[in-house]
């Protein structure tokens, strides 16, 4: 019964993360498939770019809301039901570490736009708005403040999630905070570089996209 719960919470978690909002808000505001323009990507920042400022932030906003309902959702599944496996008790830490995980896979690879989303970012935010707030909202601070200055998102991205990763550390180590979400933060900041190789190629030969 419990192994069905901690599935339960990934299968769901990652349907959630599928949705694509901003392929979705795309089609219905300006007729676009925004994979077909700008970076590809299904992410807000390309959805400001194609089809317009206000509707990059809806898309943008969705994507947290979803991220963060599929962390709190895998919590209220599995509850206080412990799971014994390899040695260790699993229990909701981890299945809000497996949910975040596997909606941010599903935001980048979505069933519902034949695997082809975003970079992740959103999403991870929004599993760490649940999992973490103060280093979520550090993190977006960051990412917000370095995205305007440099009117680069690529930059903003990588250096607000690598903030609030950084964030974690003291937290964990200080504030006894559960050490898995530490693990889930190092894990899908690595993802997220992975994700933006491309970006960081523009960035070093100074031919990385404006934010307008």
């Amino acid at each position: 019964m419990i192994v069905a719960k901690f599935v339960a919470a990934v299968v769901i978690a990652y349907l959630l993360g599928s949705i694509p909002f901003g392929l979705i808000i795309g089609k219905l505001t300006s007729g676009v498939d925004v994979r077909k323009h700008g970076s590809g990507k299904t992410g807000a920042t390309n959805v400001m770019r194609t089809a317009g400022t206000k509707f990059g932030i809806l898309t943008l906003i969705l994507d947290v809301v979803k991220a963060a309902g599929a962390v709190m959702l895998a919590k209220a599944i599995v509850g206080s039901d412990i799971l014994y496996a390899g040695g260790f008790f699993l229990h909701w830490q981890a299945a809000q570490v497996m949910a975040g995980l596997a909606v941010v896979a599903g935001h980048n690879w979505p069933v519902f736009a034949k695997f082809k989303g975003g970079r992740g970012v959103t999403a991870y935010f929004g599993t760490l708005f649940a999992i973490c707030p103060p280093a979520g909202i550090f993190g977006a601070e960051v990412l917000a403040v370095s995205a305007l200055r440099s009117q680069r998102m690529s930059m903003g991205s990588i250096l607000g999630a690598l903030a609030a990763w950084c964030l974690m550390v003291p937290l964990t180590i200080t504030y006894n905070f559960p050490p898995i979400y530490l693990a889930y933060g190092l894990a899908v900041v690595t993802l997220l570089v992975f994700q933006h190789q491309d970006n960081i190629k523009r960035l070093q030969q100074g031919t990385e996209r404006k934010l307008w």
